[in-house]
């Protein structure tokens, strides 16, 4: 994904400056008129530019002191104060401004000096800059660190070990299915020729975790937790493959929390007889919640009021409490290592049952013609919830295999959690931080007059099967009762 925005988003935040880079000269000239309009100064990132209302921007930095900036100028700036804006990656809905004030980047620079970044350290970052991941926890935090940054525009997988090995980097920040996609480079000798010790990020699955290491030598993973406008978060400190964190006293004490029993039908906490949340004991899933205080605060999204108090839980435990809805449904197991299960918008009822789509989609990988799986629910008419359907790419140079994927999904899954669907993909669709994307794979389902990629269906008796307009119609008008 490129280090800079594809798209300029309309907003109702009041802009007065906007940098573009270069490439993207084109999309800006498009947007100008209006840009103008409202009376923002438009940079590009060249030495000169011959578009009317359109500046250049690096001979300006060239010619610029090198003086600390005049204290008045930060008068007014304190560590509540807003020091950005970022947009959510948009996995749940539409991308959102989240309100970055100056404390949380200063605490999102720590998150490297408590996973072990030392300052002789060289950092290989490729994660888009226009989200958190990338530019609090990377940029942010190296600069911080004072450490050597090696920034890539993009992320390429068959140039990642070449450019770790040009750079001696020793330290890469990864998110969401980027060691899956190292995983399926072609093998090569020198692979494990390299100086990387430390790879810090979120989003591997556990079973990614273990290739990576077996593969490419021991890497310490530091696997970490966090939402860009959350007030929570949590860092897997001791390398247990799988988790995102391990409870602790101290932590718990700072930035209370707790995982309380959700209704995944009903999409709301479960509350008990006098109107209280309900906490779930060890070894069960719940929905994180984080408490709302002044040391805990969550400033949430710019001039959107409506989404804001969305993530806010009230009269969690007591009257009157306020808690921030994280929307992840997390497990702690009994030695207090916590595990990532799903979001609340994935996680669907079937058969009265809840389907966790990362336990699903963590298995369908298991079968060998599957590459990638992304797993979500659709709904069917005349039946209540939604049923399993995966979007799936094969390995390349490899068919599909309907009955050894039937085999599998039959052997390892409960009837409810069987992927009724399957599509086949030549690419699995991900955000710009490289998570899945399922809302309009779920909005399509699963009828072949609407999808053209091949589709399957999953006959009890016959396994998986091509789809086909007579299924379909079978299924929708009821004479197939899934």
């Amino acid at each position: 994904m490129l280090n800079f925005p594809c798209q300029i988003f309309p907003t109702g935040l009041t802009t007065s400056v906007c940098l573009s880079h270069s490439d993207l000269r084109s999309a800006v000239e498009e947007v100008l008129p209006s840009l103008r309009q409202q009376g923002v100064r438009v940079f590009i990132f060249s030495e000169e530019c011959d578009t009317e209302g359109i500046e250049s921007l690096c001979d300006k930095i060239q010619q610029a002191s090198d003086q600390p900036l005049s204290p008045h100028l930060r008068a007014n700036t304190n560590l509540k104060s807003p020091a950005v804006y970022i947009y959510t990656s948009g996995t749940t809905g539409l991308p959102k401004a989240a309100v970055i004030n100056q404390e949380r980047v200063w605490m999102a620079t720590f998150l490297q000096s408590v996973a072990g970044v030392r300052s002789d350290d060289i950092l290989y970052l490729y994660l888009p800059l226009y989200h958190s991941a990338g530019f609090l926890m990377g940029l942010c935090g190296g600069i911080e660190k004072g450490i050597t940054i090696i920034l890539r525009r993009k992320f390429s997988a068959s140039n990642f070990w070449d450019d770790c090995r040009k750079h001696n980097v020793t330290v890469f920040q990864y998110i969401g299915e980027i060691m899956r996609y190292l995983c399926s480079t072609p093998k090569k000798d020198n692979e494990r020729d390299h100086k990387v010790r430390l790879g810090i990020g979120n989003g591997i699955r556990s079973d990614t975790w273990a290739e990576f290491l077996q593969r490419f030598g021991y890497i310490r993973i530091c696997e970490c937790y966090g939402a860009t406008e959350g007030n929570i978060g949590f860092v897997n400190y001791v390398g247990k493959v799988g988790a995102i964190g391990k409870e602790h006293f101290l932590h718990k004490a700072a930035s209370p929390y707790a995982l309380i029993r959700y209704d995944t039908e009903k999409e709301e906490a479960v509350r008990d007889s006098r109107g209280f949340c309900i906490q779930v004991p060890r070894g069960e899933t719940g929905l994180l919640v984080a408490k709302i205080g002044v040391r805990t605060p969550f400033a949430g999204y710019a001039k959107n009021n409506q989404q804001t108090e969305k993530k806010r839980l009230r009269d969690v435990f007591v009257k009157g409490d306020i808690y921030f809805n994280s929307g992840d449904l997390l497990k702690i197991d009994h030695e207090g290592f916590v595990y990532f299960q799903d979001r609340i918008g994935d996680t669907f009822r079937w058969k009265g049952e809840n389907v966790a789509t990362t336990e699903v989609a963590d298995h369908l990988i298991m079968v060998d013609c599957i590459e990638e799986a992304n797993v979500y629910g659709v709904k069917v008419p005349g039946h209540e919830g939604r049923t399993g359907m995966a979007a799936i790419k094969l390995k390349e140079g490899v068919d599909f295999d309907g009955q050894a994927t039937y085999q599998h999904v039959k052997n390892y899954l409960p009837s409810y959690a069987r992927p009724r669907f399957i599509r086949i993909q030549s690419s699995v669709e991900v955000t710009g931080t490289f998570k899945q994307m399922k809302g309009r794979l779920a909005e399509e389902g699963f009828d072949p007059a609407v999808i053209t990629e091949r589709l399957l269906y999953l006959d009890d008796a016959k396994g998986y099967i091509p789809m086909t307009q007579e299924i379909f119609s079978a299924i929708t008008e009821g004479r197939i009762r899934l």
